[in-house]
Formats: C-alpha cells, sequence, structure tokens
C-alpha cells in the first residue's frame, strides 16, 4: 500500500466544501483542517504508485476552490501503536 500526504491550498471561503469534496474521493482516506502554509492535508492511500495519478491530478486536484497541491510520498511508517502491539507480543525492535 502507497501512502501519500497531500498538502493542498484552498480558496478561504471554500475550504469546508472542498474538504468534504476530498474525502469522498476513492482513495482518500482522511482530510485535516490545519494551520500554516496550507488550508488542507488529505491522506491517500492507494495500492500502486500509478493510481496516485488518478487519484490527485485526476481528481482532488480538479475540485473546484482548490489553488495548489505538494504531494509527499511515504517510505516508512513509524506509530505509536506499531510498536506497543509489538512490546505486546514480545517482539525486540
Amino acid at each position: 500500500m502507497i501512502t501519500a500526504i497531500v498538502s493542498i491550498v484552498v480558496e478561504p471561503s471554500r475550504i469546508p466544501e472542498v474538504a468534504q469534496e476530498i474525502v469522498d474521493i476513492e482513495g482518500i482516506e482522511q482530510v485535516y483542517s490545519v494551520t500554516g502554509d496550507v488550508d488542507l492535508i488529505a491522506i491517500a492511500r492507494v495500492r500502486a504508485h500509478e493510481d496516485l495519478a488518478g487519484v490527485i491530478a485526476g481528481a482532488l486536484s480538479r475540485v473546484d476552490g482548490v489553488l495548489d497541491t505538494t504531494t509527499n510520498i511515504a517510505f516508512k511508517t513509524y506509530s505509536k501503536q506499531d510498536l506497543d502491539a509489538a512490546f505486546d507480543l514480545g517482539i525486540d525492535g
């Protein structure tokens, strides 16, 4: 599974509507409204790199009100839940 973190700049008056439209796109798991240089951050999860083009360039970038996107592809996930589960099973990290 490929995970991508997409930073999204949105027309300020359309942030809630854009967030809802984006979360309804197949391949998008969560959308966060955030502070900082961008307005929204979306988490995309797809089976192959090629699928990202359809989700991001084909759908997300075309939502009315999206002004700009930056996509970061995750190489490895570090999670407290994963570490806690490993210790519960007696696995040495």
